[in-house]
Order: structure tokens, then sequence, then C-alpha cells
């Protein structure tokens, strides 16, 4: 069939009907709605022409005779071969874009409106030159087939001006928030008309205004329960002088509390108050791992209710297909709590499902969360967007750590580092809390260039009742633990359901002041509160010496006495570059034995020294190159946080194994796969093809790779059995 009125999509209703969502009605929905989401930064009018814009091509009798066609299929085919790209009804908006607006202002939206389903394509590249803007520009009789049936007028020549970016402004990063605003806007005009009663269930979140009194009772409840220790005391001086310094103006603040000090909850009263003082719209609190991700979250639940969203970077399906996309956020709530890798890589993106939220970004605040341990080979374009979110977008920034990374701009003949300007510490005195925090003394080699044998570790963690020993890779945990029957292992092997389990076990054994002895990788030295008196801790970059103090004597329970932190260097040397250069950084340091290995001072020293060695490497992939020469496709492809990595591999853990079974069975399915992220596990691709390649894991619906056979996940080791295959090297980073 044909229609006498264009349509864009077409679908069965539930008494049988055939529903038409005509195409002018779509074109002015998007419009609207994508003006709606750039109008925090300016680009209100711009967005309402790419809405306009940006399925011109459907109007071509090729595209309307392709949905007659698939609509006798199935009630959803016509949009799956929409998304399919088997008409190309995108390319004709981006030529008239380029065609209708003079100099730049065609280009940067022409980029948004051609890549609005295959996503942002580079503008010129030998490797893809089908696809690139430049090529696609030249198809010009997509956009003649388009005029041939009648465009309205208002439609293809409204009266709108264009907004670019102000000078000053990123270009490539103002084009990917365009960008974001329409793909978003697209999927909720047409989900609204294919899945009517799953668009209204959208959305319904309370404000952050409404919010603050659920703040204020949670932390009078915890006030009024809270004994009045030292550690204690100086927590409701951290929280009370961020609440006082909310009247701020929005824009980069630091906050720097000693491990312990209660900087999770103080940062997020800071960002409710900020925000709801400056008419901000959300708060993005950014993780730095998966395996304390479900941590922040509950408590945060606790507090707010299913006004927060967790979103992992595990099991974000990025298929072009409808289902695959409404299983992705768009971060439409008012608090989101989300894992670095995901945030970042998100912002550097170029595929639509990726890009969906980075529109809601602007106009938040951003905490980021222990942020010394973002690669430093990425440091200078992840720097580069949080500049461009605070000095553009609205947005207000919290960086939160102890160990402050030397973020302040250095300009010298060897390095030119535009770092992170920054509007002032939302505590007073860092110094004087470090002093009134002080509950650990470091305890050194006496020699930081002789390694100390596994097994000789393994004789002094025997002679400890209770001690914590933080190794750098899982497979020294596993070789470490494997030593020491009664240890207790800890590593990210184990899917997070597991873990989860064995954390609570050892807060329960050390509540009852029961002999503990853990083994475990660096994934405890964030968010988990841990207490004990003895950390051994292998020799690292000197942040995370200071994140595994943190985990010793951590309420001051010893006090007058302190917790004792043994450092020791390990049989195996950490890989060539960024853990062997901190490792070499800290060794540098520490060799002149300072009176206080964690004083303040020492890190400013550190991080210099090793943003000096990196050098150029602090953007080693050319990221902000790559993007200015407009290849968003290729930059999105080499800015990756954690490099090798594969996709997840779901673990028959527990219920694990009935969920992998309903995977097998239904398919994909938003809840299901939030439940299955309890059990995933993320390991070099290497091992998850070989295997895939023995028949120990099988690929399932939606390309994800689930356990099959039953000895591939120990019960105390995690994935990879008793054995362990893994060398160090491939699996130092916990993600």
């Amino acid at each position: 069939m044909i229609w006498n009125k264009p349509v864009a999509h077409a679908a069965y209703g539930d008494n049988g009907q055939l529903r038409s969502h005509f195409l002018d009605d779509h074109l002015h929905g998007v419009a609207e709605l994508g003006a709606s989401f750039a109008r925090t930064f300016g680009a209100e009018s711009t967005a309402r022409l790419a809405g306009l814009w940006h399925d011109l091509g459907k109007y071509a009798d090729g595209f309307q005779k392709m949905l007659a066609r698939a609509i006798e299929l199935g009630p959803d085919a016509a949009l799956e071969a929409e998304h399919r790209g088997r008409v190309n009804h995108s390319t004709a908006g981006a030529i008239w874009a380029s065609q209708r607006l003079h100099g730049g202002q065609g280009a940067l939206l022409a980029f948004a409106i051609a890549g609005h389903h295959a996503g942002l394509p580079n503008l010129s590249d030998d490797k893809t030159s089908r696809s690139t803007l430049q090529a696609r520009l030249q198809q010009k009789d997509l956009l003649v087939e388009a005029q041939a049936r009648g465009i309205p007028a208002e439609i293809l020549e409204p009266a709108l001006a264009v907004a670019l970016p102000s000078p000053g402004w990123d270009p490539a990063f103002w084009v990917r928030m365009l960008f974001s605003c329409l793909v978003d806007a697209d999927y909720l005009d047409t989900e609204a008309f294919m899945k009517p009663e799953q668009a209204a269930a959208r959305g319904g979140y309370p404000d952050l205004t409404a919010l603050e009194p659920l703040m204020t009772r949670h932390l009078t409840e915890k006030t009024a329960k809270a004994e009045p220790t030292l550690v204690n005391q100086v927590r409701a001086q951290v929280l009370s002088q961020c609440l006082d310094a909310a009247e701020r103006s929005p824009g980069v603040h630091t906050l720097t509390v000693p491990t312990g000090g209660g900087k999770t909850l103080s940062s997020l009263a800071f960002a409710l108050r900020h925000a709801s003082t400056h008419g901000l719209r959300r708060i993005i609190y950014v993780i730095p791992y998966t395996s304390i991700i479900e941590q922040t979250a509950g408590i945060f639940r606790d507090i707010f209710g299913e006004a927060v969203v967790e979103h992992h970077s595990n099991l974000d399906p990025e298929k072009d297909t409808y289902a695959n996309q409404r299983a992705s956020e768009n971060w439409d709530a008012p608090i989101i709590v989300t894992t670095a890798v995901q945030f970042f890589e998100s912002l550097f993106a170029a595929r639509s499902s990726r890009c969906r939220k980075l529109h809601r970004i602007a106009g938040s605040v951003v905490v980021l969360d222990e942020a010394q341990l973002l690669p430093p080979d990425l440091l200078q374009p992840i720097l580069h967007a949080l500049r461009e979110l605070t000095a553009h977008y609205h947005a207000s920034l919290v960086v939160c750590t102890a160990t402050q990374p030397a973020w302040e701009p250095m300009d010298s003949a060897d390095l030119r580092f535009l770092g992170l300007p920054s509007v002032g510490d939302l505590v007073r005195d860092p110094l004087d809390l470090h002093a009134h925090l002080q509950r650990v003394r470091i305890e050194l080699p006496e020699d930081l260039n002789v390694a100390t044998p596994w097994e000789e570790l393994a004789q002094r963690l025997e002679r400890e009742p209770t001690a914590l020993c933080i190794v750098n890779a899982r497979a020294q945990a596993r070789s470490l633990a494997a030593l020491l029957p009664r240890a207790v292992h800890l590593s990210a092997a184990m899917c997070a359901q597991h873990r989860s389990e064995v954390i609570a076990e050892i807060k329960a054994r050390l509540k009852r002041s029961g002999p503990t002895l853990v083994i475990s990788t660096t994934l405890v030295e964030c968010g988990v509160d841990f207490s004990f008196p003895v950390v051994f801790r292998a020799l690292a970059g000197l942040d995370s010496i200071a994140q595994a103090a943190g985990r010793c004597n951590r309420e001051g329970e010893l006090l007058p006495a302190l917790g004792r932190v043994q450092v020791f260097v390990p049989p195996e040397p950490p890989p060539p570059g960024h853990l062997r250069q901190a490792a070499e950084c800290a060794r540098r340091v520490l060799a002149a034995r300072p009176a206080d290995p964690l004083a303040p001072k020492l890190f400013t020293e550190y991080f210099r020294e090793l943003y000096w060695l990196k050098g150029k490497d602090l953007d080693k992939k050319g990221i902000l190159g790559l993007l200015k020469d407009g290849k968003f496709r290729t930059a999105a492809h080499e800015f990756q946080m954690i490099e090798g990595d594969g996709p997840p591999v779901l673990a028959a853990y527990g219920k694990g194994a009935e969920l992998i079974a309903k995977l097998r069975q239904d398919g994909p399915s938003r809840e299901l796969l939030r439940r299955l992220q309890r059990f995933a596990v993320t390991v070099p691709a290497r091992f998850s093809l070989a295997w895939l390649g023995q028949g120990l894991v099988e690929e399932l619906a939606g390309g994800h790779l689930a356990q099959s056979a039953p000895g591939l996940y120990d019960p105390r080791f995690g994935l990879g059995g008793a054995e362990g295959a893994w060398r160090p090297e491939e699996l130092i980073v916990e993600s």
C-alpha cells in the first residue's frame, strides 16, 4: 500500500488496526523535543532545525514503498528495516543542511543529521570513504528524490536562525551535544508512537528540590546514631563545610578529604544543595570501578528510592536494533550513578546509542569520585571535555579524592598542560583534616628495590590474625591466596554478586573480631569500607598506597594507637606503561624516607613528576587532533578507558545460571540484562575468544557471552577456574 500522506513509521495496534505516524508530525515532534534539550546550552533553534530536517529522506518514494512492503511482515518490521539502513533516509537532510546553510553552519548540522542512526561519521578518511560525510554529501540524488514528492515549506524553509558555538567553544564537542539532543528526541518521539505504554512509563521522577528533605532526614538520623568519635567529628565538620560551600557559583570545585572522612555523603549533600541553589537539573556521580558501583548506588537508593538510576559499562547494548536501543539509558533521572568508563567513553562516542544521554550532562552537577584514577594516556582529552562542560554547558564539577592529582595548568618548555582550573576546595583546610585524620603509620621496606617472594610474604601474613593484603593484579591475588588456605580471596575475576557476598562475609567477621585474612586486588581501595588493623600493600603509585591506607584503622577504633600499612615490593614489576611509571615515581618519592609518606605536598610532587614523564602521552592516541579534523568515528574507536577488554562473560554463579538460561530461551530484555549485570565478569578479549572456541563459553542473542562449562567458574577464585590462566600483566585493571 502507499499512503496518501508521507509516513515516518507504521504499526499495528492491539486491536489489529494499522496505525500511521505521519512524517510531518514526526519531524515537528523531534524538532520540539530536541529544541527543549538544547535550550540548556543555547542551541535551541539549531536543534529544532536538525529535528525538522533529520528524516527528509523519508519523503522519497523509495522509503514510502519500503515501509508499505515491510508493514505486511509484522508490527516492527518497518522500524527494524529503517534501523538496518535498507533505505538511506538520513543523507538527504544532511545535504540540504549543507546547501541551505553557508560555511561551517551547514557542515556542523550535517554531521548530526547524517549520523542520527549509523553514528557520527568522519569528515574524510580513506579507510571509510563510503561512509564519510564528504562522500555522503555527494549523493545529491537522494535529496532530489525526497524533494520530488513535495516537502512542506514550513519544514524545508522554516524561519529559524542558526546558533553556532560561540568563539572559544570546541565545535566537535558542540556537535556531539547537538547530536545527542537529536538522537534522544528521535528515539523518544518514535517510542511514543510505536510503544505508547512504554513511553508513558518514562519520567515521573521528582526534581532535585523534592529530594532535599529526604537528604536532610537521612543526615539527621545518621548524625543522631553516630558515636562521638574523633573520626565522626571530622566527618560532621566536612559535611557542614560542604553544605556551606553550596552557595558558590557553578564551576570546578575540589573536595580533598582523607579516605574515611565521609567524602561520599558530603559530596552528595553539596551537589544536591548546589543544584537546588543554582537551578541545575541532576546529579551525576561518576565512580572509577564497576566493582563498587552497586554499593554507592545502594546507599543513594536508601535515601532517594527509585529517583536513582545505576548505569554500568557492562551489558550496554549498542546494536542498531530497536530492542537493544530500548535497553540503553538516556539518563533522565535526577540522580545518576555511573562508571568513569561509561561517562567518558560516552562523551567521546560516535554511536547514537552511546551519545543519546550526553545532553543530560549539561546543567548538571558531576561528582568525579577518586579522580586520580583516570588514565593518564587520555588525561588531556578528558580534562578538555570537563573544561567544556563547566565553561559552556552550565555544568558544575566536584573533583573528589583524598589525593588531588595536581591538575592545575602548567606551561613550560617541556610540558604544556592546560589542566583544570579550580575555584577552590569545599573544605576550608585540607591540611588540617589530614592531620586530624591520621590513623596509620606507613612502614617501608629497607630497600625499595628488593622484591619479597610470594612464599615469604605468605609466611608474614600467616603470622597476622587479621590483615588485608592488596596486590596489583588478579593473577597475583589468586597465586598468593592459593598459598594461604584460610585467606579470603577477592578480585574482579569474581562477578558482582559473588563479590558482594564475600564482602558481606568479611564485614561480618570483622564485626565479630574474628581472625580475618583477605587477599585482594585494588577493587577494595575505592568505596569498600573495610577497617583492618594491618594492611600490606604491593608497591604501586603513591595514590594507590594512600587508598590502601584508607582500609586500615578506618574508623579510628585503634586510636590512640595507629594502624600499620606495610609496603612491600612484589616479585613481578608492573607492566610497561602507566602502572610501571606510577610505581617508579612512588619509589623515587619514598626513597627520601619522608616523615609522613601520605603528606599532601608529596602527592603534588608525585603527580607533577608523573605527568611530566608522560608528557605528550597525556593524549597518547591524539584524540583532540582527530576531533579537530572531524574524525568522530576514529576518535571514538581510539578512546578506550580500558584497552583490550572484550564483552563481559556472564557467569553461571548462583542465580546467574537461571538467568543465563532465560536469556538463552527468551532473548535479551531491559529487566533481564539489568539483573544479569550482577553476574558479568570483564576479561581480556583473547581469553573470552579462546573460551568460546573451546566450548567453555557460548554466544547468546544480542552478542552476549555466557559461561557454558561448569568448571570455568571457581567458588573461591571466580572466572577462570581454580588453576588460573591469566598472566599478571594482562589483568591489572579492575573494571
